[in-house]
């Protein structure tokens, strides 16, 4: 007999269709995800209007027979179908777009049920594309409105309601918080989500529309409870993690640093500065935000909480998202720190060969103390002797999943070689300051301290909004600036679907200044240049040599000349208010009164016109970022784009803040007395989400 092969036979994996591929891109993996997938508005498909009293502009659902039907070529193929109604009025239903399908549903004979707007035509009363079916006489009406969900290219409705309804009916929605957590007025989920998904006819669709409606407001609280449980877990969860205690000694390179720096701390950079020492003091792992204004003075905080850490035997590590900004921090830090005796290290991607080694030898062998640098600080073949501190600067441009795998590479690089696992204290920095509501919502699990003053000296800012038919006019005030000794930026903005252009934009007004301003030196600085160009350049212009620095984005941050006080930001529409904020920010960090021009071009959008007008009004940094969660959101304000996860889906921070107080209250007594419950809340609303929450 010939022998048999005992290796299992490989099972045949079914391919996916196109649809099932369209709900995994929209995150509808899971029963509970469908069942969560709510309706963005509704069609009422339980009435049917008699064609004779349906009215023009009113999306209305017939009944009728159709009495012809025909192709039609006039300049493209139509389909073109008559029906009448029970009261003898006629409709016409046209159709651009159709298959053989759709003639032999709607032969001649067959009732219809169609629904769409209802317009006035050249033949008589007609819809373009109705949704339509064929029907018998006693075909029953909808008992309840039709959701129309959200979905995307190759997802039809037909097939998504009938998912989601599968969905709804196999998700386990059984009441897992305890009698009494939930306030008394609103439904349970179950019977939440039913209403949502199959409202009844008679039902106020203002409440449906503005989430009033109870049932909205149970998925609101569900959804901010499951948001603050997973905070204020990962708090505790720190809290048992063992970090280094670190002290100042007196004496010690702490105070020497306080006695060298050449100017007093404000008394909210002395306020912080010690919020933080006393979180560092602790063998718990800090993980603070320290938020302050463009120029508020965070370096000099970092550099002071990084001296504590050294005081006590300890490395620190700095990073920031560019090398530009890296670069900033580096040179203070040296002028700060290397006449006390601190070796400071220098770790970027253009770091190469020997140089390279030599920082990686002063790090392995403790003999820097601190390492500043971008992402490569954190590369696996950065071995620190014992890292104590990590400061992250402009944490939130690193991206939620970024910062994730950045904060897990310094948990194992703290911990490795030695007996026990230690963490390294983690202050995050932010220029841009994040509003009580989303303080309280996104870094519940943060201690957050905040510079909320600058240091004086710092001369005001005056922000001009120009159409750019005034640029001729803005070039000549250049002209004027430059030849009283005044330095200037021109920035250029970013098109992130082409470089070129990014690129010929620049170097176009690179050319077109040059021009204008013969016998002044003009700069060019852009993300596709050389780190060693740049930096040649930045010191060329920090030196005053030359008068007008055309830039991309790339001086959004870092970059620091007091002699520079105008700045002209070009298409200014196309920026974001915080950016915007930012990259104004360049300016007016020296005794000489400055201005930034806004060129912006028409036609504005409403949201364009908000911004500018904002930026016009104010230049509080705090203002600025309340107006600007107003304009964008949450979800875009705290970069939910780049983690790929959705932040709040269905609350609104400012609306609903009775429902966010509520749930910051039971969420730490939900953890205390009935902690599995909390945790099958928080795996049923955010299942892997829970993760960025941490970041």
């Amino acid at each position: 007999m010939p022998e048999v092969s005992s290796s299992p036979v490989a099972p045949i994996k079914a391919s996916k269709s196109a649809p099932q591929k369209a709900m995994e891109k929209l995150g509808l993996k899971r029963d509970i995800d469908l069942a969560l997938h709510l309706p963005l508005r509704y069609e009422d498909e339980t009435r049917l209007t008699p064609i004779g009293q349906a009215r023009e502009g009113e999306t209305v659902q017939c009944e009728g027979v159709v009495i012809e039907s025909r192709v039609e070529l006039r300049g493209r193929r139509q389909l073109i179908v008559k029906m009448e109604g029970e009261d003898g009025a006629q409709l016409l239903l046209r159709f651009l777009h159709f298959y053989p399908s759709h003639q032999k549903s709607m032969a001649e004979g067959q009732r219809l049920r169609v629904r769409g707007e209802l317009r006035g035509g050249f033949f008589g009363r007609e819809m373009v594309h109705p949704a339509f079916r064929a029907v018998n006489e006693d075909t029953p009406l909808a008992q309840s409105l039709t959701p129309v969900y959200p979905a995307g290219a190759n997802l039809p409705q037909a097939y998504l309601r009938k998912a989601v309804a599968a969905g709804l009916r196999r998700a386990d929605l059984a009441e897992v918080l305890p009698p009494g957590s939930v306030p008394r007025q609103l439904p349970t989920l179950r019977e939440a989500l039913d209403f949502l998904h199959h409202p009844p006819p008679r039902v106020s669709l203002a409440t449906l529309e503005d989430h009033s409606h109870p049932a909205w407001q149970r998925l609101k609280f569900e959804e901010l409870l499951a948001q603050q449980l997973s905070q204020m877990r990962a708090q505790r969860e720190r809290a048992l993690l063992r970090a280094p205690a670190l002290r100042a000694g007196p004496g010690g390179l702490h105070e020497q640093l306080l006695a060298a720096l050449p100017f007093a701390l404000t008394a909210a950079q002395q306020r912080v500065a010690e919020e933080i020492a006393q979180d560092l003091a602790l063998p718990q792992p800090m993980h603070r935000l320290l938020q302050g204004d463009v120029g508020s003075g965070k370096t000099v905080v970092a550099a002071l909480a990084a001296a504590v850490a050294m005081d006590a035997g300890w490395q620190c590590a700095l990073m920031a998202p560019t090398e530009i900004l890296a670069e900033q921090h580096f040179r203070k830090l040296i002028g700060w720190l290397e006449p006390l005796g601190i070796k400071v290290a220098w770790l970027t991607g253009s770091v190469k060969g020997r140089a390279r080694q030599k920082m990686l030898d002063a790090v392995a062998d403790g003999s820097a103390g601190l390492v500043v640098g971008t992402h490569a600080v954190i590369e696996d073949k950065v071995q620190f002797k014992q890292l104590g501190l990590a400061i992250v600067d402009e944490q939130h441009r690193f991206g939620v999943a970024q910062r994730l795998a950045l904060r897990k590479k310094l948990e194992a690089q703290a911990s490795r070689g030695r007996g026990q696992s230690m963490e390294p204290h983690m202050l995050m920095m932010s220029a841009t300051p994040i509003p009580r509501t989303l303080a309280m919502t996104y870094f519940a699990d943060l201690a957050v301290s905040t510079i909320d003053e600058l240091p004086p000296g710092r001369s005001p800012i005056v922000t001009k909004v120009f159409a750019d038919t005034k640029r001729l006019e803005v070039i000549a005030k250049i002209a004027d600036a430059v030849e009283n000794g005044q330095q200037v930026y021109w920035v250029c903005p970013l098109i992130e679907e082409s470089e070129t252009l990014d690129l010929k934009n620049a170097t176009e007004t690179h050319a077109e200044l040059s021009a204008a301003l013969a016998g002044h030196g003009v700069g060019l600085l852009h993300g596709r240049m050389p780190p060693a160009e740049k930096a040649a350049v930045m010191a060329e212009f920090s030196a005053n040599r030359l008068s007008v620095l055309v830039a991309t984005t790339v001086i959004e941050v870092g970059v620091d000349v007091p002699n520079a006080s105008l700045m002209v930001i070009e298409h200014a529409e196309r920026f974001g208010l915080s950016q915007l904020h930012q990259l104004r920010g360049r300016v007016g960090r020296g005794a000489v009164a400055s201005v930034c021009v806004l060129l912006y071009t028409g036609p504005l959008s409403i949201t364009g016109k908000d911004r500018l007008r904002a930026m016009a009004e104010t230049t509080d940094g705090f203002e600025i970022a309340r107006r600007d969660l107003d304009i964008r959101g949450p979800g875009e304000f705290m970069g939910a784009r780049q983690s790929g996860a959705e932040l709040l889906r269905f609350a609104d921070l400012q609306e609903d803040a009775p429902l966010l107080k509520a749930a910051r209250e039971l969420a730490p007594r939900l953890l205390d007395e009935h902690a599995e419950a909390a945790l099958r809340h928080v795996e049923r609303w955010l299942g892997g989400k829970a993760e960025f929450l941490k970041a």
